[in-house]
């Protein structure tokens, strides 16, 4: 999205010169012709420059620059002054102006400072959406033997070139985040951010200022202006992880981003035109949610342009032994051990399992086993002590079980030996608190 440059200067002639010199650099460029003029047209909408003369009938460039720096710190003001007015610039630098151009000036002079400004915006910006990248997995390494895993690749790979928003549908812990990555990574906006929040995670109030950041005072403790993930993902991807989580007042402000790619920070009164391409995941049934009246319909349909099913890890059996590998060689190395493989036992208890947990649980097993693992190969004593009495009784032919069954059974066995500590449980199952809560809940 082009910056945003206003120009306020009472002289005809040399306000329609910077206009045209700027709109051919590609600046969307608005102009005023005096100092009222143009602080009416920064109360309407954000603006990354504002150039102004110093003097202007009415309001003079030094009180609109002060206004400026008051109520929109965001922006940054050059003042022009005439040669001889160098006090005047002085005085503005004192009072916030970031830079000064003396009359009569060369056009690319005035293009180089612009410039100047708006690279060192998008420093701040990509730096800003690198250190919220910090941290995060940047592995995209995929397993994709089972034919389920490599119709989705080809699929990806087919809309590589196409930009529009997505749903990535599964239980959790499937690898929606993954695949999300790749989405991004494969896509134009490869080069651009790309930031991630689980919806489940935070209250509505905190979801709210890390979706659209809030202004300097916007509420007790907004101590500083603070940008949310919206804002610093603009020309990139932002991904929504169990977004059938947000609340309906929640839903319609992300609405208003997806539609019509603006948004208003907390506490602020300015609209905030934003590029993001939006990718969202949920392991829920968002139809029967909007028959019931908890998820807008019109989001769901803007958010699924199309719509990726990722199977669970049972019914993806040819990736089981391939995964088992890839975790193992991931989490070998700080173990100092030198386990080799898997024994036929162990990677048959492996097969007969649902995995509940899906792909994040089998990275948990597989963790857990390298750190118990005496010998050089993964044995069944190395495994979940569940996973083993689960796989004897899923074959007991006088009771067949159905798979919600064994589900509940062994997250119950998980939270039992944990000691009732059911976010711990969670976190070894590699599902959310709500998810391991619904699962005990069935009845």
């Amino acid at each position: 999205m082009a910056s945003r440059i206003l120009i306020a200067e009472d002289e005809e002639i040399t306000l329609n010169n910077i206009l045209d010199t700027l709109q051919d650099e590609g600046y969307d460029v608005t102009a005023a012709q005096n100092g009222s003029e143009a602080l009416q047209k920064l109360e309407q909408g954000h603006y990354d420059v504002l150039i102004t003369d110093i003097k202007m009938p009415g309001m003079s460039g030094i009180e609109l620059l002060a206004q400026t720096k008051e109520k929109y710190p965001e922006t940054e003001v050059i003042v022009i002054t005439g040669f001889g007015s160098i006090g005047s610039a002085v005085d503005a630098m004192k009072k916030g102006a970031y830079d000064y151009i003396t009359k009569p000036f060369d056009l690319d002079e005035v293009t180089l400072r612009v410039r100047k400004i708006i690279d060192q915006k998008t420093l701040t910006k990509e730096y800003r959406a690198l250190k919220t990248y910090i941290g995060m997995e940047k592995d995209l390494s995929v397993i994709a033997r089972s034919e389920g895993m490599k119709k989705i690749l080809n699929t990806i790979e087919g809309i590589k070139e196409s930009d529009f928003n997505m749903l990535l549908t599964g239980e959790t812990g499937v690898g929606k985040s993954l695949i999300a990555k790749i989405v991004h990574f494969t896509s134009s906006r490869k080069e651009r951010p790309f930031l991630s929040l689980n919806c489940a995670t935070l209250t509505e109030d905190l979801l709210v200022s890390e979706l659209f950041g809030h202004e300097k005072g916007a509420f007790t403790g907004a101590l500083n202006l603070k940008q949310g993930l919206v804002e610093i993902a603009d020309s990139g991807t932002l991904f929504l992880d169990e977004i059938a989580e947000l609340t309906p007042n929640l839903q319609a402000k992300l609405l208003k981003v997806v539609e019509e790619g603006e948004f208003y920070r907390v506490g602020g009164t300015k609209p905030r035109k934003v590029d993001v391409r939006f990718i969202a995941a949920t392991n829920q049934n968002v139809k029967k949610m909007i028959a019931e009246g908890r998820f807008r319909e019109d989001l769901y349909y803007r958010m699924n342009i199309m719509e990726i099913f990722i199977p669970p890890l049972r019914e993806r059996q040819d990736d089981i032994k391939p995964l088992s590998v890839f975790f193992l060689r991931k989490h070998l190395p700080k173990s100092r051990k030198k386990i080799t493989g898997f024994s036929e036992e162990a990677m048959d208890i492996l097969f007969q399992y649902s995995f509940p947990g899906n792909v994040r649980e089998l990275e948990n097993i597989i963790e857990r086993a390298v750190i118990l693992e005496k010998g050089p190969v993964i044995t069944p004593a190395s495994l979940p002590r569940g996973i083993r009495v689960l796989e004897i009784a899923t074959i007991d032919p006088d009771r067949i079980r159905s798979i919600d069954e064994i589900v509940r059974e062994y997250a119950e066995q998980v939270v039992k030996m944990l000691d009732g500590n059911k976010t711990k449980a969670a976190e070894v199952l590699g599902i959310s608190r709500t998810s391991l809560w619904k699962i005990l809940k069935e009845e």
